[in-house]
């Protein structure tokens, strides 16, 4: 069913016209969305589903994702701090390495009461609907349930045609804003041949009722199994004693290996020495389901002439922890940002969007991932994995150093450098 959302759109079937136009109403969308609306920029989103939603993902939110909401507007944040009925606030991280022993790490270890929770979880369904709600905007018009039929672009003009429960649109801007997932209609019209599968990780995601061993402060917790490495497989807690339990591997890896992941997960969950005790009792909600996970493994084109990629169309999911909503929202900040500078300058050419968003980007996460892509090399050795847990472990000193690398990209760093396992084997 269509629906149209926060401003009606008149003269049904008839050309419309706008300033800018999202294709995909999920973080990365409703990050453009956000703040075009502060720039006091008309903008039409094209969503194909009807929210609420849900959609496959581990359903961690990292600072990333509460510094851009808190930047589109404070209240928010204060909102989702104050429900937790839907929103679990995530003190730190749990890493167990491929010889199963376990390492805390604190994002906040010198917290105080007035800390407030660094992160949080929250079911893509309540999250990406919460998001939705608040595009409502006299610059937005929101067409969901709408299916896209074909990008053109001409003289400078993107125009876009979708039909809604059997009602046409051209709709024209002159600028379009990809923010439809790793299968981006908007990518594969503009850089078809910058698709790279190589790239892509594979993740299953499902809902476990009832696991028990979660820690006290909802830590989030990464298994690195030896069958699964440079992947994983997690456990994030969420509200009303469930959690997100998944796991995340090359693609290269499960075609050179030929691994059935369901069959790896569900195996690894039976009889693991370390989780089957936990799921004993536990009861699998609903299905297990997958999804493509296009990694920042190297720097990719974001824009060219009238279109930008942001989130997973752009491939901007962190090749080591596999964060995407944080950068979806992200990128979608910095693409209006970039937007209302090509207004302002009538400038929507390829060479002017590179500079304004493409290298932006890449100056504010281009680090991240280059160390993110590191640290999943380094993950192809156990022993090495095992060596570091094992000395921080024995060592406060170390853990506060490694716990402090996620908030500081400088020392994080170090972990890919190595001088820092040279200094860990020799006690200095």
């Amino acid at each position: 069913m269509c629906k149209l959302s926060h401003r009606a759109i008149n003269q049904l079937g008839q050309l419309l016209e706008t300033s800018v136009i999202i294709i995909g109403a999920g973080p990365a969308g409703a990050g453009t969305s956000f703040f075009l609306s502060k720039y006091e920029i008309p903008h039409i989103v094209i969503e194909k589903e009807v929210f609420p939603r849900d959609k496959v993902c581990g359903d961690a939110c990292s600072g990333k994702t509460a510094l851009v909401i808190n930047r589109a507007d404070p209240a928010w944040l204060s909102e989702i701090l104050a429900d937790p009925a839907g929103f679990m606030p995530s003190w730190g991280i749990t890493f167990v390495a491929p010889n199963r022993k376990p390492l805390d790490i604190p994002f906040s270890p010198n917290r105080t009461p007035q800390t407030k929770a660094p992160g949080f979880t929250v079911s893509r369904l309540v999250f990406d609907d919460f998001l939705f709600r608040k595009m409502a905007s006299p610059y937005c018009t929101i067409l969901q349930g709408t299916t896209l039929s074909s990008i053109d672009d001409t003289a400078g003009r993107v125009t876009v045609k979708a039909a809604c429960n059997g009602v046409y649109y051209e709709i024209t801007a002159p600028v379009i804003v990809g923010a439809d997932g790793d299968k981006s209609t908007v990518r594969k019209k503009y850089l078809n041949a910058e698709t790279s599968p190589k790239t892509y990780a594979v993740g299953l995601r499902a809902y476990y009722e009832g696991v028990t061993g979660l820690h006290k402060d909802n830590f989030i917790e990464l298994h690195f199994l030896p069958q699964m490495l440079p992947g994983y497989l997690w456990i994030f807690p969420l509200p009303n004693g469930m959690a997100n339990v998944g796991v995340g591997i090359l693609s290269e890896r499960i075609r050179k290996k030929k691994i059935n992941l369901r069959e790896q997960m569900l195996d690894v969950i039976k009889n693991d020495p370390l989780l089957a005790p936990r799921f004993a009792n536990a009861r699998l909600v609903g299905k297990i389901q997958g999804c493509g996970l296009p990694l920042a493994l190297d720097r990719k084109p974001l824009s060219g002439d009238n279109f930008l990629l942001t989130g997973d169309a752009g491939c901007l999911i962190d090749p080591f922890s596999g964060e995407g909503i944080g950068n979806a929202l992200y990128s979608g900040m910095l693409a209006a940002a970039a937007i209302k500078e090509a207004g302002e300058k009538g400038n929507y050419s390829a060479a002017f969007l590179k500079t304004a968003y493409d290298d932006v980007v890449y100056k504010r996460l281009g680090d991240e991932f280059k160390v993110s892509a590191a640290l999943q090399r380094l993950c192809k050795y156990p022993w090495l994995f095992n060596f570091v847990v094992n000395k921080a472990r024995k060592s406060p000193s170390l853990s506060n150093t490694i716990s402090s690398m996620f908030t500081n990209m400088d020392l994080r760093e170090q972990l890919s450098k190595p001088s820092f396992y040279l200094k860990i084997l020799f006690n200095k």
